[in-house]
């Protein structure tokens, strides 16, 4: 009978009164894309990893191709330690574009600043992230790109964390440096 106990001598355990004994890892110790994980909140290394291709695809955006190169210059820690082979790869790897004609196209063309329909604004920064970025209606959009802010400055050099802000408009500026 699915309803009927066998073991009726075993006593009921209070989930809050469980102690965790596991430690937190401090944010120092944590890996590029652990650090977006538990920041911004996603499931798996995966939909960090994709989250982050999209950000710094628009933030290269935003940037001169020389700005874009010092940034990836400076991005060659590995961004998870595992044995997944999908998974090897430096957070450098994921500032450049993966798509070959993006990728080139993006460092022959001006940086999308300023007025204009093709320009990038806070708007429109926040509006691409979230939907190419395929972020799950779970994530606030604003907490996932402050996520990737925090784990990219912790990669930079002060001068890089400045030129990045002087790149960036006005409110998505704010979110990196509350980052």
């Amino acid at each position: 009978m699915p309803d009927q106990s066998f073991r009726t001598n075993i006593p009921e355990v209070d989930p809050t009164e469980i102690e965790d004994t596991r430690t937190a890892i401090a944010d120092e110790h944590r890996s590029f894309l652990e650090k977006v994980i538990v920041k911004a909140g996603f499931a798996d290394p995966y939909d960090a990893r994709d989250f982050t291709e999209v950000v710094f695809r628009v933030m290269r955006d935003l940037m001169t191709t020389e700005a874009s190169d010092r940034v990836e210059a400076e991005l060659h820690t590995e961004a998870i330690p595992t044995d997944e082979k999908a998974l090897q790869f430096e957070v450098s790897d994921l500032w450049k574009d993966t798509n070959p004609i993006v990728g080139f196209l993006s460092r022959v063309r001006p940086p999308w600043q300023g007025p204009g329909i093709f320009k990038i604004n806070s708007d429109r920064f926040l509006f691409r992230v979230a939907n190419e970025g395929g972020l799950p209606a779970t994530i606030e959009r604003e907490q996932a790109v402050k996520a990737v802010f925090s784990a990219t400055k912790d990669e930079l050099s002060e001068e890089r964390i400045q030129e990045i802000a002087s790149w960036l408009p006005d409110r998505v500026r704010e979110l990196w440096e509350q980052a």
